[in-house]
């Protein structure tokens, strides 16, 4: 059994949908199961919606509602009389999440308030109505194939917004959904991103949580390969859009690619390698624009004898320095600034010490005041925004000489804020201001990864 699972702007209109359906079709000895996104652009309108119906202006509201309606109920229509099925049956499946969303925009209006509970009601309905629509693509493409609905096998905890699943109880309804389909020729197809409380209240595992619903669902299965499909080619070397000689990794391990992830690398979710990484599946990235490339193909340990892998960007990061005369020679204080970001719920990506000092980096700013507030009275607290983390992933580098001496010699130009190196074996991290991120990667590439320069990394 193999898992697919298709990106927004894999079905963002009836022929790439079909055109998924077709790559399902040519898989059906594989016993495929599928999972789908919302379709292109949906879940930002979802919550452009939102914004709009807090504001009260109704006006504005009723277009993009009706935008909504007719984008699926013109791919419903083309994908019914494809299938050779009544298009009134498809409609009555999309009735309840278009009378839902439009619904909660009424809501919205009168109470003026979006709670996170609210928030991912709204957005997983996205994925309920594109898996919907998949349904009949793949019958349209000669597939039977049977709807999941993702709230009743994906349970997951209360924290609306980035909810994690109860495992327990989803191996116990993936076993009970999905298998019996299977055995009945058919396929399975279900939403992602979207799952429900034990009590039944809908949840999302956070932007990007299909590719972990695909997991989840690998895992629970014990599928053969995960299969993301998307509209890249598949990892690269760094993205091709800051430098065009990027190339694509045929293969590379688990722990590289969890690295690339997180990152910048936007291919993945980064949540997706875990699961997987622990049940030992591959994961293999592949672009439906051109389904005859190999992609990329992620294993517990990868492949190939060069050092350096790839260079990747986070930007849009916050970096924070605690400084205090009481670290010298102290102990616990480490201990107390962790405490601090642990209680309002913030991760830290990158952290550099020194006797008087700590200086760490930050992508979610949401609870930044709360945290300067609790630390102030102990601490002197910097704050430098607009800055990007620039990773140079690869392997081995705490065994190999000359790495870092070639990275620090590439952008001896661009000024390096903060370094960590030494805490992993495959990345050495630093972060720049965000306005030389370009610069810094173009540069690495060309000394690191660009042919004439690779012969001994």
């Amino acid at each position: 059994m193999i898992v697919l699972k298709f990106g927004g702007t894999s079905v963002a209109d009836a022929e790439r949908m079909l055109s998924a359906a077709a790559l399902v079709r040519d898989c059906r000895e594989r016993r495929p199961v599928v999972v789908v996104s919302a379709l292109g652009g949906v879940t930002d309108a979802l919550i452009k919606g939102a914004e709009v119906a807090l504001r009260g202006d109704e006006s504005a509201l009723e277009p993009l509602l009706a935008q909504l309606r007719d984008r699926h109920d013109q791919m419903g229509r083309i994908l019914a009389e494809r299938a050779g099925e009544d298009w009134q049956a498809l409609r009555r499946d999309l009735e309840p999440a278009l009378e839902r969303i439009s619904a909660i925009y009424r809501g919205l209006v009168l109470l003026r308030e979006l709670s996170p509970r609210v928030s991912d009601l709204l957005a997983g309905l996205g994925e309920i109505l594109s898996s919907r629509l998949m349904v009949y693509a793949c019958r349209a493409q000669g597939v039977p194939a049977a709807w999941v609905d993702p709230r009743e096998w994906l349970l997951t905890n209360e924290e609306f917004g980035r909810a994690q699943p109860l495992w327990e109880e989803v191996r116990q309804l993936v076993g009970a959904n999905f298998p019996p389909i299977v055995q009945n020729h058919q396929v399975p197809v279900t939403g992602g991103f979207v799952g429900s409380t034990l009590k039944g209240t809908p949840t999302t595992l956070g932007r990007g949580g299909s590719d972990f619903s695909a997991a989840i669902l690998g895992v629970c299965l014990e599928a053969e390969e995960i299969q993301i499909w998307t509209d890249v080619d598949g990892m690269m070397t760094s993205d091709p859009r800051v430098v065009p000689e990027a190339r694509l990794l045929e293969e590379i391990s688990f722990d590289e690619a969890s690295e690339l992830a997180y990152f910048g690398a936007k291919v993945l979710h980064p949540s997706t390698i875990k699961p997987a990484m622990e049940a030992g599946i591959p994961v293999r990235v592949l672009n439906t624009l051109k389904p005859k490339m190999s992609g990329t193909r992620i294993t517990a340990s990868g492949s190939g004898e060069r050092i350096i892998r790839a260079i990747a960007t986070k930007k849009g990061i916050t970096g924070i320095t605690l400084s205090s005369p009481r670290m010298l020679m102290a102990h616990g204080f480490l201990a107390f600034i962790f405490q601090v970001f642990d209680k309002y719920s913030t991760a830290v990506d990158l952290v550099a010490t020194s006797e008087v000092s700590v200086s760490l980096t930050v992508d979610d700013v949401r609870s930044l005041e709360l945290i300067r507030r609790d630390l102030q009275p102990h601490c002197r607290v910097v704050v430098q925004r607009d800055l990007a983390v620039i990773s140079v992933v690869g392997r081995n580098f705490l065994h190999q000489t000359g790495v870092a001496g070639r990275v620090f010699g590439a952008l001896r130009e661009i000024n390096l804020l903060m370094v960590s190196f030494g805490a992993s074996d495959i990345n050495l991290s630093f972060v720049v201001k965000q306005a030389d991120a370009d610069t810094a990667v173009r540069l690495l590439h060309r000394e690191l990864l660009e042919p004439a320069t690779v012969a001994h990394l």
